[in-house]
């Protein structure tokens, strides 16, 4: 619908780190130079929403704060300067919400690393509200026959893991271990797999590893009840470790689970604790460990592409963003294999 004549929008705001999110009115923003303003469709929950949430990291976002940074929707208005975007359009708005250009990350390819960035409701407001602006230059058009409900999962939980294995650049036959086969690892086990690898998941909830083998895992290994890095050496040992798991103890056993010459990459960011593994075996088997920080522009239209063409399937549950704490409650009990997705549009009645 356009925008209501009263001008006034729902948006879940964090008031407090770590209390309840607010369900607020507020007035519909209106786009700046070389914005746009998106009418919501859907939006993504990511852990890092809880982390935000929560002020978990070293660098705390301001408050008061609107999250989200996975939101699909419509553009509605634009701002002064905007020769490339046009009402009517659909466009995803992701985690990196402007870069300056111009700095040595930007110009060669890796501006999630500009140390300018404003990121999506982090140090900006997001997407968790019935409109929002955002930088007409950032966001990235979705293509038809993408629905919002996949496409809003697909701009960060695909986006993440589809950059993070690029960068672990698998050789076709490599065995790839997903540690953690939720929002964002039932994608990466489907990436894994497009870009040639063995897929191994990793998780403690059999619904998860169910899904895993649903999506093409080669193996699984059920860390509840055995010691993964014992299974995953009686195969040989991983070429690539991705950890999506916040755990540091995942991080170290994802490492002791690589042969000669593997790849760890991290990807999920723990609240509190530090990594700690053996130089001595660093440095003897070769083992590298990189660090994987969400995606580009470019990289979500290759994600796009992708799933235009058959090539993914996105696990979604559609919720109402009235439900938006409960909603966190469920992805930190860690039971839900889905990507939580809230839908603005046909949205669920929330439960009395």
């Amino acid at each position: 619908m356009a925008i209501n004549e009263r001008h006034i929008m729902k948006a879940a705001v964090v008031t407090t780190f770590g209390a309840p999110l607010e369900i607020q009115e507020r007035d519909v923003p209106e786009p700046a130079l070389g914005q746009v303003l998106v009418r919501m469709e859907t939006c993504g929950l990511c852990h890092t929403d809880i982390h935000a949430a929560h002020g978990d990291w070293p660098v705390k976002p301001t408050l008061p704060l609107v999250p989200g940074h996975e939101g699909v929707g419509i553009i509605e208005k634009l701002g002064s300067e905007v020769p490339d975007r046009t009402v009517g359009e659909r466009v995803a708005i992701a985690w990196l919400g402007s870069a300056c250009g111009e700095c040595r990350y930007c110009i060669d390819g890796r501006e999630t690393l500009c140390q300018k960035q404003q990121d999506s409701g982090y140090s900006m407001d997001g997407a968790f509200a019935e409109y929002a602006v955002a930088s007409a230059k950032y966001v990235v058009p979705v293509p038809d026959g993408i629905s919002s409900m996949d496409a809003s999962p697909l701009s960060c939980a695909g986006l993440t893991t589809y950059k993070a294995l690029k960068v672990a650049h698998i050789v076709p036959s490599e065995l790839v271990g997903v540690f953690g086969v939720g929002g964002l690892g039932h994608l990466a086990v489907q990436y894994a797999r497009i870009m040639g690898g063995i897929v191994v998941g990793i998780d403690i909830e059999q619904p998860k590893l169910d899904l895993a083998t649903e999506l093409g895992a080669s193996h699984v290994v059920d860390a509840a009840k055995t010691d993964p890095v014992a299974e995953i050496q009686k195969l040989g040992g991983l070429d690539v470790a991705l950890v999506l798991a916040p755990s540091t103890k995942v991080f170290e056993q994802a490492f002791a689970s690589l042969r000669p010459g593997g790849r760890l990459v991290c990807v999920a960011m723990p609240a509190s604790g530090n990594m700690q593994i053996p130089i001595f075996e660093t440095v003897i088997k070769g083992i590298s460990v990189i660090g994987s920080i969400v995606g580009t522009r470019q990289d979500l239209v290759e994600v796009f592409a992708l799933h235009a063409a058959g090539r993914t399937r996105v696990v979604a549950e559609a919720r109402n963003i009235a439900d938006v704490n409960t909603a966190m409650a469920d992805v930190l009990s860690g039971a839900i294999p889905a990507r939580l997705v809230f839908d603005f549009v046909n949205a669920p009645v929330p439960a009395v």
